[in-house]
C-alpha cells in the first residue's frame, strides 16, 4: 500500500545562472519541477511509500522526468509518455533577495490527454492519502473532471484527500480559480493552504477567520502556511500556532510550500500531534529555500533530525 499518491503535471525547470531580470540572463541550468511531483519526492525522501499519476511528453524531457522520479523512489506505473504533446517547461527569474517569477510553456500539456475513465481505481484505493493541487485543473481540458473522478474513487475506498490550492494567477483568473476550487473544498480532509489563496477562494485571509469559514465545508484538518511567520493548524477542535524556523539563507523560495506539505503529511501519517507536525513542516520549508531548485532542497529524514537537533552529524 502507498502512503501518499499524487496526481499532477511535472515539467522541466530552467533556473538562471545569474540573478536579475531574465532578459539579461544568458544561461540556464536544467532542473525538474511540478508541485505534485515535488510532494511525492519530498514524502519519499522522508521515508514514505509514494506514487505519481501523470502524463509526460514522449520526448527527452519526459524521459528525464520519468527517470528522475524512479530514482527518487516514486512509483511511476501510472505515468505514461504520450506522442504529440511536448513536456511542459518552466523558466525562472530569480532576484537577489530570493524572490522568483516563473514563465510557463505548458499550453499543450501532456496531461490534457488524460480522461476520467482511464484512472486506475485499484491504484487509488491502495493508498492512504491522495494529494492534489489547484494547478492541475487550471491547465484546462478534462483535468477538472479527472481530478473529481480521482476524488470520487478515493472517497469510495476511504482514502484521505490532501489538497493545496496552489493558485497560479498566470494560469487563470481569481474568479475562475474561486469557482473551481470551491467545488473541491467539500471533499477535502487535509487542507494545506496560504492566507492569500483563501482570500481568493473564501474572502478571508486571517487564520482564525479561515478556520471558522472552512468549517462550512466540514474539513477536519486545516493548515495555513504563513512563510516567515510560521504556520497555524486546526485539527479536532484544536488550533495551534507554530513559530517559524529561520532559514540559514534564502536562495530560491519555489518548492518551500511543497516541502511543507510533505513534512506535514509525514507527521499526519505517523499520528504525530498537531504541534509536532507543524514544527516539522516549518523546518522543512526553511530548509528548502536555502537551496536552488524546485526539489533539490527537499531533505531526507535524517537531515531534518539534524536540523532539529535530534541527532548529531559526524563529518569525519
Amino acid at each position: 500500500m502507498k502512503d501518499v499518491i499524487t496526481l499532477g503535471e511535472a515539467m522541466i525547470v530552467f533556473n538562471p545562472d545569474t540573478t536579475g531580470p531574465m532578459k539579461f540572463v544568458n544561461g540556464f541550468k536544467k532542473y525538474i519541477g511540478g508541485a505534485e511531483l515535488n510532494v511525492a519526492v519530498g514524502c519519499s525522501r522522508l521515508g514514505l511509500n509514494t506514487g505519481y499519476i501523470s502524463r509526460l511528453g514522449n520526448d527527452e524531457f519526459g524521459k528525464t522526468i520519468l527517470t528522475f522520479a524512479r530514482g527518487e523512489g516514486v512509483d511511476v506505473k501510472e505515468v505514461d509518455l504520450v506522442n504529440g504533446y511536448p513536456t511542459s517547461l518552466n523558466f525562472k527569474e530569480i532576484m537577489e533577495d530570493g524572490s522568483v517569477k516563473v514563465f510557463f510553456y505548458r499550453d499543450k500539456s501532456p496531461t490534457l490527454t488524460m480522461k476520467p475513465e482511464e484512472l486506475n481505481e485499484d491504484y487509488i484505493k491502495n493508498a492512504k492519502v491522495l494529494h492534489l493541487t489547484g494547478i492541475f485543473p487550471a491547465i484546462g481540458g478534462d483535468n477538472l473532471e479527472v481530478m473529481m473522478e480521482s476524488i470520487r474513487l478515493a472517497k469510495k475506498h476511504g482514502v484521505k484527500i490532501s489538497f493545496d490550492p496552489n493558485i497560479r494567477l498566470k494560469m487563470w483568473t481569481k474568479e475562475e480559480a474561486k469557482e473551481v476550487l470551491l467545488k473541491i473544498l467539500p471533499h477535502v480532509d487535509i487542507l494545506l493552504t496560504g492566507e492569500d489563496e483563501m482570500d481568493i477562494i473564501i474572502g478571508e485571509s486571517e487564520p482564525e477567520a479561515i478556520i471558522e469559514k472552512t468549517r462550512e465545508f466540514d474539513i477536519p484538518t486545516v493548515i495555513i502556511k504563513r512563510g516567515e511567520l510560521g504556520s497555524v493548524g486546526y485539527d479536532q477542535g484544536q488550533t495551534i500556532q507554530a513559530d517559524p524556523v529561520k532559514a540559514t539563507k534564502v536562495v530560491d523560495t519555489v518548492g518551500a510550500g511543497d516541502g511543507f506539505d510533505a513534512g506535514f503529511l509525514y507527521g499526519y501519517l505517523n499520528n504525530w500531534d498537531l504541534e509536532r507536525s507543524l514544527h516539522f513542516a516549518n523546518t522543512i520549508g526553511s530548509m528548502v529555500v536555502s537551496i536552488a531548485g524546485d526539489n533539490e532542497g527537499l531533505p531526507y529524514y535524517e537531515d531534518v533530525q539534524e536540523r532539529l537537533g535530534e541527532v548529531e552529524r559526524i563529518e569525519r
